[in-house]
Order: structure tokens, then sequence, then C-alpha cells
């Protein structure tokens, strides 16, 4: 990364950063990556918290890096931390970023599975849920029809196959928690059996 800044950030400039990515976890619809825009403006423009090389270098690390990519906004914070002082402010600005970032799309998932839940017999929430079935199906099959044919040899994969094929009738025909056959799946792998 270049070379950092020396920033003198006092408390409600950090208030301001968290409620800054607050708003912009209501705005992010296309996820976190698609307010980088504003980020810019706000951190690089306005407040020169960071440096156009420090928020280039933050998405790119984090689009490369495994893992979620809203992970582009914990080293934004991690930077602008790390401009204010070191390594301690940098974990206090990765933590005001990440955490204002993800309070309200969590809260508000929360709050509409419960209210689904709550009212799981109203027409509307039923036809939602009736609707969202065949697409949810649908999207668990492609994936896992792509992650089973990646690269993959009939002849020698078959025990694969084999638990797919398993896998999907025993979600099907009972009520086995979903999570234990992951489990099923995980130690199978881990043992070499597919």
């Amino acid at each position: 990364m270049s070379a950092a800044l020396h920033l003198s950030l006092q408390w409600d400039d950090w208030f301001g950063l968290f409620a800054q990515y607050l708003l912009l976890s209501l705005l992010s619809v296309g996820g976190a990556i698609s307010t980088t825009s504003e980020m810019h403006r706000y951190l690089v423009g306005q407040h020169h918290w960071l440096t156009q090389s420090q928020f280039n270098t933050s998405i790119a690390i984090a689009q490369a890096a495994p893992g979620p990519n809203v992970l582009f906004v914990a080293l934004m914070g991690w930077n602008v931390g790390i401009n204010a002082g070191g390594m301690l402010t940098g974990l206090l600005g990765a933590f005001v970023t990440m955490f204002g970032i993800l309070l309200p799309s969590t809260t508000l998932t929360y709050l509409a599975a419960r209210w689904g839940h709550r009212n799981r017999e109203l027409a509307a929430v039923r036809a939602f849920k009736q609707g969202m079935t065949p697409v949810v199906i649908g999207l668990l099959i492609s994936t896992s029809w792509i992650l089973a044919s990646a690269n993959s040899n009939p002849d020698k994969d078959w025990p694969l196959w084999l638990v797919i094929i398993a896998t999907t009738v025993i979600i099907w025909r009972t009520k086995i928690h979903l999570l234990w056959l992951l489990a099923a799946g995980a130690a199978l792998g881990w043992f070499g059996l597919v």
C-alpha cells in the first residue's frame, strides 16, 4: 500500500464515519460494492482520510482474496485507522466501518424474517414463499451441478454423484436438517471418500 497519511481523528469523526456507513448500508441494494463511488467521495474527496492508492488497493485486495467481497469495507476502515495512529486505531476503523455497513441490513433482514414468520398464514406471505421455493431449488440444483461437474470425470467421480443424489432424496423426503448433511459431506470429503 502507499504511504500512510497522518491524521488526527476525534470521536465525532469516528461517529461520522460510522453514520456514513450506516447510511451506505441502506443504499447498498446491489451489495456494498455498489456504493464505492460514495465511499470514495466521503473518504478520499471530502475528508482526505485515504489516498487514491489506498482506496484502490483496499478494493483490489478484497476482491482478490477468498471470502465475501464486503471485506474491502474493513480494509478501508483499517487504512483510515492506520492513517490516524496505528494498529489499535486500524482495528477501530475496521470495526466502525464493518459494523456500520452490516448493522442496518442485518437488522432489516432479521425483522423481515420475524415478521414473515409471525404472519406466515397471510396469503401474501404464503404466495411469496411458494413463489420463491422453485427459485431457491433451481439455484441449489444449478450450484450443485456446477460444483460437481467442474473438472469431473464420471468414471472416477461416481461416489460424488451418488452423494449428490442421496442428499437430494434425503432433503426431499425427510426432515433432517441440512447442516447435518453438510457435515456428513464434509466428513466424506475429509476422509477422501468423495
